[in-house]
């Protein structure tokens, strides 16, 4: 059975177009202008039955009407493009955008705001939200990997900056590539990449193999929010989109609660693990990161039931799959109205000159050539500045989001450093030790025929020590070590004490039988991990009230003001970390600075939408958001190394480039009353 478009063009093919005129160089249907006024004819007849509405798509143009015209050299022939200059073939293919941006908003609002679009609100809001998760996922597992992996601190900062190395190139890549196969399709790829990896890196035992999966991982979820923008933007009538595309951002925040809630439940109960044999070892952690990868799952199927965008169909010149998507959306918001008799009216024109290039080619040359559009005129300048806008707002966000935690830690670590307990010059015989020591410094001291069997040394260390025949059995020493001591006629079996332990230490006649491998996992409830994974659950939902706000302001206030007023403020609320002393201090500041800088993410995800044309929609969006990752990069490093040696530069940095980026984010063209080019 032909689609109404195609019975249409059929029988006009028969007609020799005659029922078609040019006016001003768009067509219009004559037919359009009689007694019904403006009432579209769209609509051929209804059939209660099946409900299947039948309607004319009205855009083939006339080749033929008898005069000559203006642009024509004969009878109805039209001029050649080789015979034009750029600038008039430019001229026309940016009135025909236009043309079909304006067509396409008068029927996202005859398809109304309802069912369809909260459907795929709560989709792509999973998607967004893995996309969350993945950015907490990584701090939260690094104490517990870089221990039960046993990373030495020169590869432990690796983790952080290696994911969003990761999710730079996937934002790139699969935002590009977007514009060439489809939002549907390209965010179904990149989720299950995401989700795949995320899950294999759970099962993985080196730590090199680790990062592997999880920058890979990153690269798959890389394309979450330039896709989701894109597509979620691309089905909502301009009244309604700065609101809803803000509400969108609240799943990235759900997602860092998620992973925080989820790390506080599972990670510190270290009994949730199991081993097979020395080798393999399974720990709390691990589950952890299996249920971070969930929301990737949940995304991938319900994406499934979803249709491709209608706009992004209509700029690949398929037009029959663009009105049947766009049918689904009305004819599911007015069953849902309890309105199923409201026929879908398709009145559009195709405008004559849009050609889409290579449609759907998805080759390395096109996303490139669609990149470099990016820096044409008119977006270049744009472009320009929304990559500065989104590199510093990342730069000080992902830096003081690793510098923060740190931070705290080395606040703590100084606090439990001043209640260190220090033994002089002691001499213990025959003595039995089977508890735990902890937080000690033992110097010049004598241990002759001691026992130390079923026992952990925590945070202890021996100073020009000597140990005259003992016995070790059963022994793990987390952050303990042995410096300048001397062994002799000792015996170790099934400890943990080897050469990493013992620096410059001397050992005499002493054998060590069937050493424990691997690293030992704490298995206490570590405080300082409930600590941090609650600090950043705070920090997560201080974010709500800025979320709500900016929702709520952001088609009555505009983009730009929300975006460099959120800037500047949350600027200028860094500032003030420099006065914090005392944790709770801290936490606050954090909080008040989490809360102030959510407006500015989500002005500037609406803004990105909106300022780029659907052909490079997601390129755009993609390349702003690789320069948003790249920053956290450099963020890791730059303000990971200044941790514990300075306050003044993190913080000055911090704030000078939000308030740097505020001010150039008010020079951005205000985006309320676009239509979607």
């Amino acid at each position: 059975q032909l689609s109404p478009f195609q019975r249409r063009n059929e029988d006009e093919d028969e007609d020799n177009y005659n029922s078609y005129a040019q006016q001003d160089g768009r067509y219009a249907d004559n037919a359009a202008n009689d007694e019904d006024g403006a009432s579209s004819d769209a609509t051929e007849g209804h059939d209660d039955e099946d409900e299947i509405y039948e309607g004319e798509y009205q855009g083939v143009p006339a080749h033929n009407d008898g005069k000559q015209r203006d642009g024509q050299v004969a009878l109805g022939q039209p001029v050649s493009d080789s015979l034009k200059s750029q600038k008039e073939l430019e001229n026309e293919r940016q009135a025909d955008e236009e043309e079909l941006a304006q067509q396409y908003e008068l029927i996202m609002q005859e398809c109304g705001h309802g069912r369809f679009q909260w459907q795929l609100f709560f989709v792509l809001g999973l998607a967004l939200m893995s996309d969350g998760v993945e950015v907490f996922v990584v701090g939260f597992v690094l104490p517990s990997a870089e221990t039960d992996m046993c990373v030495p601190n020169s590869g432990a900062g690796w983790l952080g900056s290696i994911v969003y190395l990761g999710m730079m190139f996937g934002a790139f890549f699969w935002g590009g590539l977007s514009d060439k196969l489809g939002r549907k399709q390209c965010l179904l790829i990149s989720m299950s990449v995401n989700g795949f990896f995320a899950f294999l890196s759970s099962f993985v035992q080196g730590y090199s193999m680790f990062l592997l999966c999880r920058m890979v991982s990153g690269f798959g979820i890389g394309g979450a929010v330039p896709i989701v923008f894109s597509y979620f933007a691309e089905v909502l009538a301009r009244e309604k989109r700065g609101e809803h595309l803000s509400w969108l951002c609240m799943f990235w925040m759900i997602g860092g609660i998620y992973a925080s809630a989820m790390a506080w439940a599972i990670i510190p109960h270290y009994g949730w693990s199991f081993s097979m044999g020395s080798a393999y070892q399974f720990h709390s952690w691990r589950v952890f990161v299996v249920v971070c990868a969930l929301p990737c799952v949940s995304a991938v199927v319900a994406l499934t039931f979803m249709p491709e965008s209608p706009r992004f169909f209509l700029e690949m010149g398929k037009h029959d799959e663009a009105w049947m998507v766009l049918k689904q959306i009305h004819d599911t918001n007015m069953r849902a109205r309890g309105e199923p008799e409201r026929v879908f009216t398709v009145s559009t024109r195709r405008p004559p000159h849009h050609h889409p290039a290579h449609c759907c080619s998805a080759d390395s040359k096109e996303i490139w050539l669609t990149f470099m559009k990016c820096f044409d005129y008119p977006v270049r300048d744009n472009t320009i500045k929304l990559a500065a806008v989104w590199f510093t707002l990342s730069f000080g966000f992902y830096g003081l989001s690793v510098w923060f935690p740190d931070v705290i830690k080395h606040l703590q670590a100084d606090e439990y450093a001043s209640r260190v307990k220090i033994h002089n010059s002691e001499r213990i015989e025959d003595f039995t030790f089977n508890f735990t020591l902890e937080n000690q410094i033992h110097r010049n001291g004598v241990f002759l025929n001691d026992r130390f069997i079923s026992m952990k040394f925590k945070a202890v260390t021996f100073i020009d020590s000597s140990f005259l025949n003992c016995y070790f059995e059963d022994v793990s020493s987390v952050g303990s070590f042995f410096k300048n001591c001397t062994f002799v006629d000792s015996f170790f079996y099934n400890t943990d004490i080897d050469d990493s332990k013992l620096t410059n230490s001397r050992v005499i006649n002493s054998s060590f039988h069937h050493n424990k491998t691997g690293c030992q996992m704490t298995f206490d409830d570590d405080y300082s991990a409930y600590w941090v994974y609650f600090v950043n659950f705070l920090g997560t939902l201080a974010v709500l009230p800025g979320n709500i706000v900016s929702a709520l302001l952001m088609d009555k206030i505009g983009r730009l003001s929300m975006l460099g007023g959120s800037m500047v403020l949350s600027g200028i609320s860094c500032f003030f970390l420099w006065f914090g002393t005392s944790e709770s201090m801290m936490i606050f500041m954090l909080c008040l600075y989490n809360g102030l800088s959510i407006s500015a993410w989500n002005s500037l995800d609406v803004v990105t939408t909106e300022l780029y044309p659907t052909d490079r929609r997601g390129t755009g969006f993609g390349f702003c958001n690789a320069m948003c990752k790249l920053a956290a990069v450099l963020g890791n490093l730059i303000f990971g190394s200044l941790v514990g040696i300075t306050k003044a530069i993190p913080i000055l940095l911090a704030s000078s480039v939000l308030v740097g980026g505020g001010l150039v984010g008010l020079r951005l063209p205000d985006t309320r009353a676009n239509v979607l080019m």
